[in-house]
């Protein structure tokens, strides 16, 4: 897959849809035959978008290290909690999020598409700002640090 990156600014219709911008929908164009999953984020209180072959490594990943025990089963419970495959029409780049998903991330008219290689996070346009702030700038540069190994 090629990297996907950026951030995109949409509005969502009262009904929960987002045209994607022309941009993004062009990156996602060999993906657009398959299905789409969107799911709710593990960490965040956003939602994730994933090409359907994509989420199906990241499955096998889970299935993988995971095993069978009350505890996983739980985990896999909750990690697909309103998981659902979503098309996303070709010619309009129209997708369209259920309610139950569309709630979860506290989504409003204002909406943030941040792309991050194999997925794209839906985040509400203000959430997603107090979000990048909660982060000090020191925090930021001292994980920037750790993550290039700059030396000082």
């Amino acid at each position: 897959m090629t990297s996907i990156v950026g951030q995109y600014d949409c509005k969502a219709d009262a009904k929960g849809r987002i045209n994607l911008p022309t941009s993004l929908k062009n990156k996602l164009l060999p993906y657009m035959n398959d299905e789409f999953v969107i799911k709710r984020s593990v960490f965040k209180e956003c939602l994730e978008l994933h090409p359907k072959v994509k989420f199906d490594e990241v499955m096998q990943k889970v299935m993988k290290k995971g095993g069978r025990g009350k505890q996983f089963e739980l985990f896999l419970m909750k990690f697909t909690a309103g998981l659902k495959e979503v098309p996303i029409d070709a010619d309009t780049g129209r997708l369209q999020i259920p309610k139950n998903l569309f709630d979860f991330a506290g989504l409003a008219k204002e909406v943030v598409l941040n792309a991050q290689h194999d997925k794209i996070e839906i985040w509400d346009k203000d959430k997603y700002e107090g979000v990048l702030e909660s982060m000090s700038d020191a925090e930021y540069e001292a994980m920037a640090e750790n993550i290039f190994d700059v030396d000082e």
